[in-house]
């Protein structure tokens, strides 16, 4: 497996569907908005399906290796 960057922008409108996805790797904090985890644990998968759930594209998921951002795409 990859591994993975993953960055939530400040265009985050907290709804949760990322966490409903991928809650291994996001949760809401105290604003109402996504967050990361410290130890992301959900597979490569849950996290591009977390991703596209976001209805405003606030999430980046880049490849750290290589720097080519998955999603969403450039």
């Amino acid at each position: 497996m990859r591994k993975l960057k993953i960055c939530v922008t400040d265009d985050c409108v907290g709804d949760g569907l990322c966490v409903d996805e991928a809650p291994g790797t996001f949760e809401l904090n105290d604003d109402n908005m996504a967050i990361v985890k410290d130890s992301p644990s959900d597979d490569e998968e849950a996290i591009i399906a977390a991703a596209e759930s976001c209805p405003v594209d606030a999430i980046k998921v880049i490849d750290e290796e290589t720097g080519e951002q998955i999603y969403p795409k450039e």
